[in-house]
């Protein structure tokens, strides 16, 4: 293409509309300039090599799914060992890359004979490496040689794509292309094959597929999707500007139907990848706001929170946390941290608390050794018997003191009640944490278990809910059942 120097243009004309057309030519004219100068077109010999290459590389003949199926395997032995390096070689392995590059060198050139070979490549590795993925994953779950007690990191890191992936395919994708077009940069294909990975997540998805987590399997799915769409997208707008477009029309007005399709496929992703990153990040926010609350309310009652569960069920919010204290909590404890989350998040709150006692010892030196002296043999003294005269004592009786036997409490099973105030506090044990309160004339069932804990008698009683607790027996009384005479007729 020869472009007009800009000193030749004709003057612009003397109307508004016409001047705006003639300055907007004139920015079209000197961007179209300096591009070319930087980015210079490739020739015809270097586009028939690159058309050449991808269809060798993009065919599905026989070394293509040899390479697809160890790829896969590699892959999904790496995610399940959760092994970084074992999949970073899966990656370089895989040959998925050349189909989606030919599926775009095929759009912006009309070749129907690569479009269909890469199409088929691509479709039919991708559903290879699902499936054998899924059946070495059920084959482990039926010969556990890798124990699954929860889904290994690299699994979960594939199911969430967000933006970012979408700019990491683009870049890629671009970056792919650009090191096929030039002969220089071959050598930063496995780079750009690490960066835009396909092969993994398929094989997240036949993980999932065989654990029966859809949510896993869909999320990678979405994945590949993205990184596929997207290099593609990216390729075919620079086979375009690079001038691979049948017939060189690099300076037409209307971009290629291609290149229109690539751009709002990946807006589309864009758009649908953002609103899931939004609910990922109101999610996240929404976990980190339960984690806060819960860690400062359990640290301020000197305990430690080592796990926490959250499900929202019908706008009730459940929550399980797993803590670990020296003194168990007691019922008031554990509603002022309902209270708290209650509170903070704006939601009903159902509270479940898992209480591990530790106890927490100070750090004690080692004994010093001391050393024991060894004495040496001492001779044996001769004992000689001497006779010593034996009295004989009179004994006079004295009195004998009689121990008065402390009083016991043997508690009798049956009916009791508060009879005054406003109830009891229901303890877990004698001194213990309290778990509920049983009011005033409400009649309980009287155990056999007591304990004497610090000078108080304790009874084990099981309130009119089923609970069982401990009460002191001061503040009971138990309820006496009166006979009520029977008349007896006269004859």
């Amino acid at each position: 293409m020869e472009i007009t120097p800009l000193s030749e243009n004709p003057k612009p004309p003397d109307d508004f509309k016409g001047r705006l057309a003639y300055l907007w030519k004139k920015i079209r004219l000197q961007v179209r300039f300096y591009f070319r100068k930087v980015l210079p077109p490739v020739t015809r010999e270097r586009v028939g090599e690159v058309q050449m290459q991808l269809r060798d590389s993009s065919a599905p003949d026989f070394d293509y799914f040899v390479m697809v199926l160890l790829s896969a395997m590699i892959a999904t032995f790496g995610l399940l060992i959760d092994s970084v390096a074992t999949i970073i070689g899966a990656m370089l392995v895989a040959p998925l890359m050349s189909p989606v590059l030919g599926i775009g060198l095929a759009s912006i050139r009309g070749d129907t004979t690569l479009l269909k070979d890469a199409l088929s490549a691509a479709l039919r590795g991708a559903l290879i490496a699902i499936m054998l993925s899924a059946i070495i994953t059920w084959s482990n779950e039926l010969i556990p040689f890798v124990s699954l007690q929860d889904l290994p990191t690299e699994v979960l890191s594939r199911t969430r794509p967000t933006p970012i992936d979408l700019g990491i395919a683009l870049a890629g994708g671009l970056a792919a292309t650009y090191a096929l077009v030039q002969p220089g940069l071959s050598a930063a294909m496995p780079g750009v094959a690490i960066a835009t990975a396909l092969m993994p997540p398929l094989c997240s998805v036949g993980v999932g597929i065989a654990l029966g987590r859809w949510d896993v399997a869909q999320g990678a799915f979405m994945l590949f999707l993205t990184n596929a769409i997207t290099i593609a997208g990216s390729a075919t707008s620079l086979f375009y500007i690079l001038g691979f477009s049948l017939g060189r029309k690099t300076t037409s007005r209307n971009l290629p139907r291609s290149v229109q399709a690539s751009l709002v496929l990946t807006l589309i992703l864009l758009a649908y990848l953002g609103v899931q990153s939004f609910i990922f990040f109101q999610e996240a926010n929404f976990n980190r706001t339960i984690n806060h609350v819960a860690h400062e309310q359990v640290e301020s009652r000197d305990g430690t929170l080592t796990d926490l569960e959250w499900l929202e069920v019908e706008d009730v919010l459940q929550i399980k946390i797993t803590i670990q204290i020296s003194e168990p909590l007691s019922y008031f404890a554990s509603v002022e941290i309902q209270d708290a989350l209650a509170n903070e998040l704006q939601k009903v709150v159902e509270l479940s608390i898992n209480q591990v006692t530790v106890a927490k010892l100070d750090p004690k030196s080692p004994p010093t050794p001391t050393p024991t002296r060894t004495v040496g043999p001492s001779p044996t003294p001769t004992i000689t018997p001497t006779v010593t005269p034996t009295l004989t004592a009179t004994s006079t009786p004295l009195p004998t003191a009689t121990n008065t036997p402390e009083p016991t409490f043997t508690p009798l099973p049956g009916l009791g009640l508060i009879p005054e105030g406003n109830g009891v506090d229901l303890h877990q044990s004698p001194e213990g944490p309290v778990i509920g309160r049983i009011p005033r004339g409400v009649p309980f069932q009287v155990l056999y278990g007591y304990e004497i804990v610090n000078g108080w008698v304790w009874i084990e009683v099981e309130d009119a809910e089923g609970r069982i607790g401990w009460i002191p027996q001061y503040l009971s009384a138990l309820i006496t059942e009166t006979p009520t005479p029977t008349a007896t007729p006269a004859p």
